[in-house]
């Protein structure tokens, strides 16, 4: 994957309702600073400006975020009903999505779960990042889920690393890079989370990538797998050598897995027949007041109004 371009978005799924696009690393989802000369924004203009809805300030309903600095599958809503159903999804915790990592040291354990709860850090020059429960400075922790699968084991400029799978069963701020720096095993190129080695110069972005991602809302399964950009055919700095887990079989396990079944009762419509055995996910927490007034204040600018 080439640095972006105004001209190279890359698009992994398309609807009448939805666009998944493959975001490139280092390059914000939209920015009200005259300075930022690269958006996906701005990407989504020049590539499909019969699509932009006047009716939002950046011109589309982005579904959901990703850091400046990771790449990766981000979907995009095209109308109001697309983004309050897919809005459904993400608020019900039925959205499926799977990250690649390059972290650094080999990981032991070839699967765990990640459970530290993470908080704000209010630790002064630090306001901006997210700790772990029982680190100095760390304000409201909640309780966070990550399922890490190791892949692979190799060298990265000549130091251990790991490939690993990240799966987020719960979405806080930063949550991958906060549970892999409280593992010990920081995500490479990281220098907000991540032990800085001055031996070797920083890679050329951080080694995060947004895979998978399923979202099946009422109308549609919106389901996109975008490529591998962590092989030695695109960085001649990563060298692995021990494989542990094949990423297609993990793939397919992705694809196979049932939905968390909607509020509503019933399958969604990406589940199969037969669900897959293993651990299920844990169920979504009370909704805080906080919570809720976040949603109705969401719910105002996205959803539909009310037939006249």
């Amino acid at each position: 994957m080439e640095p972006g371009s105004v001209e190279n978005l890359c698009v992994v799924y398309r609807s009448h309702d939805f666009l998944v696009v493959n975001k490139h690393w280092d390059v914000r989802i939209d920015s009200k600073a005259w300075r930022e000369t690269l958006t996906l924004q701005k990407q989504l203009r020049h590539r499909f400006p019969e699509l932009a809805d006047p009716d939002t300030y950046y011109g589309f309903r982005f579904c959901h975020q990703l850091d400046f600095s990771t790449s990766g599958a981000l979907c995009v809503a095209l109308n109001k009903a697309a983004a309050g159903s897919a809005y459904r999804c993400f608020k019900d915790r039925r959205v499926t999505k799977a990250y690649l990592a390059l972290v650094r040291g080999h990981v032991q354990e070839s699967r765990m779960t990640i459970s530290y709860a993470i908080g704000k850090n209010s630790t002064e020059g630090r306001t901006h990042t997210m700790c772990i429960e029982g680190t100095q400075g760390c304000e409201n922790p909640k309780p966070s889920l990550t399922e890490l699968v190791v892949l692979e084991h190799g060298l990265y400029a000549g130091d251990p690393v790991s490939k690993v799978l990240l799966q987020p069963l719960t979405g806080r701020t930063h949550q991958l890079r906060v549970h892999c720096s409280a593992l010990g095993h920081p995500i490479v190129g990281d220098l907000t989370y991540g032990q800085a080695l001055g031996q070797e110069d920083q890679p050329f972005r951080m080694m995060l990538h947004a895979f998978y991602l399923r979202i099946p809302t009422s109308a549609e399964c919106v389901e996109a797998c975008t490529p591998d950009p962590f092989v030695p055919s695109l960085d001649a700095c990563w060298s692995p050598h021990t494989l542990l887990q094949p990423l297609d079989e993990l793939v397919q396990v992705l694809r196979a897995a049932p939905d968390p079944d909607p509020s509503e009762g019933g399958p969604g419509p990406c589940s199969p027949c037969t669900p897959l055995p293993g651990p299920g996910r844990p169920p979504p927490p009370p909704e805080t007041e906080v919570q809720r007034a976040s949603c109705l204040q969401w719910l105002s600018e996205w959803t539909l109004e009310p037939d006249n």
